[in-house]
């Protein structure tokens, strides 16, 4: 079977580019283009017809022809080039789905085929996925780096070092009366060791790949009527939260994405903390809370006219957290001193909020280091991580004079967890939640 995609946005636009791949491509590219002769690996200029009443779709266009195994796919693909309006477009893809044996493409299919025709293993094609989403430069960055195959070489170099110690350990299970020197077996012990090591530091990263991937979490904390949800409406530049004079305002926790001069960050309005007898309001806090708990950083917004402070939002204060003094433009001198990095500043007047965001950056930036070969940027890599991790435990526990045997397994559970995570092994059960979230043609 043949699939195709529109692999551009949709229109208009001055150029759209749909796909196609399978043993009938190009076939399907003579019947609608009428060229007898289509050249590989360049560019053909041509015209598009729909076959059945020969009608032009569009009368200058561009084709190029890939032959397998030399394309994205490993099968044969083309591409389209065609003027980019909804008009052109509907119609490319309705003779498409006219022609024999043609179907449109499932979300993500194009590179799952890639995968499976060994054009590319599991992390790259996820960052190809990242890559796709990306929207902010750290977060593009990342991609990168995955896509130039720095992680899956790290975890392979891994891989082989385990099946390197597995086979003397299956050596010296399969020829007892032969003695293998001590010295090897040391190594072994000494490699699995370091392999160990080196899959420990990556799991100890503080889920810097995730939270780059997914949105470093920011709270917005602090009593009622500082300013919180203006403070919020400010930095996302349109109105996200309702802001009214009367306390209490915000109940639920309110959440934008942003990019933070090229941070990726979701920051969180909350519920003012205070003492209430009001359930919902209550509620609210409860949740303000819990966000701060959950939060990669905190912004504790005080007033700073005010000459008292609650309790509960004195306890969030620490080194950790920015403490935003607002409402400078009533009170300018700062009447409250804390452990912490602190701004006076006013949200009403706009006056300071730049230097909040840039310590937001600077705080965010200390959290993490690129120091790793390979960062985790799924839950699934890490799962089988710390799988790995577990099985290399039991074999180092294993006295290898008495349980060679199950020392042995043990290495090559963790031999195939490892190789899981790039699609050495079975993988067919995990194929599926990560091309679901690629967009069709891709």
């Amino acid at each position: 079977m043949n699939i195709y995609a529109l692999s551009s946005g949709r229109g208009p636009s001055g150029i759209a580019i749909v796909r196609i791949s399978g043993k009938d491509t190009l076939k399907v590219c003579k019947n609608l283009t009428k060229l007898k002769e289509i050249n590989s690996n360049e560019v053909n200029y041509c015209k598009f017809y729909d076959p059945k009443n020969d009608n032009v779709i569009d009368p200058e266009a561009l084709l190029l022809w890939f032959p397998k195994p030399n394309s994205y796919t490993g099968d044969d693909l083309a591409e389209f080039q065609v003027h980019g309006s909804n008009a052109v477009i509907s119609a490319l893809l309705k003779t498409l789905s006219e022609q024999d044996n043609c179907r449109l493409a499932e979300p993500g299919e194009f590179t799952k085929i890639a995968f499976q025709n060994d054009k590319i293993d599991l992390l790259k094609a996820e960052s190809i996925g990242d890559l796709i989403h990306a929207e902010t430069e750290l977060q593009r960055n990342q991609a990168v780096k995955l896509l130039q195959g720095n992680a899956s070489n790290y975890y392979n170099d891994l891989r082989e070092k385990l099946i390197k110690s597995l086979a003397y350990i299956e050596a010296k299970i399969d020829f007892a009366e032969d003695d293998l020197p001590e010295k090897v077996l040391k190594e072994v012990q000494n490699s699995i060791m370091e392999i160990h090591k080196d899959i420990q530091k990556i799991i100890e990263d503080n889920k810097i790949g995730e939270k780059i991937k997914d949105g470093f979490r920011v709270s917005i904390t602090g009593e009622v009527n500082a300013g919180k949800s203006s403070l919020l409406n400010l930095i996302a530049k349109r109105d996200v939260a309702i802001v009214s004079d009367e306390a209490g305002t915000t109940r639920d926790v309110i959440e934008t994405f942003l990019n933070i001069d090229g941070y990726p960050v979701i920051l969180a309005d909350t519920a003012g903390i205070r003492d209430t007898e009001n359930e919902v309001e209550k509620k609210g806090v409860y949740l303000a809370l819990g966000k701060s708990k959950e939060a990669d950083l905190n912004i504790v917004v005080i007033d700073n006219s005010s000459n008292s402070i609650n309790d509960e939002v004195k306890k969030m204060i620490n080194k950790d957290t920015i403490v935003l003094l607002n409402k400078a433009d009533v009170q300018e001198k700062q009447i409250h001193k804390f452990d912490a990095d602190t701004i006076l500043a006013s949200v009403k007047e706009n006056k300071n909020i730049d230097n909040l965001i840039k310590k937001i950056k600077q705080k965010l930036s200390k959290k993490f280091t690129f120091n790793n070969s390979a960062l985790i940027t799924r839950e699934r890599h890490r799962l089988k991580l710390n799988e790995c991790l577990k099985e290399i435990n039991n074999f180092l526990k294993k006295d290898h004079n008495k349980d060679l045997e199950l020392a042995a397994e043990d290495l090559r559970l963790a031999t195939r967890h490892l190789g899981s995570i790039v699609g050495k092994v079975d993988v067919e059960e995990i194929l599926g939640s990560i091309f679901k979230d690629f967009c069709i043609g891709k």
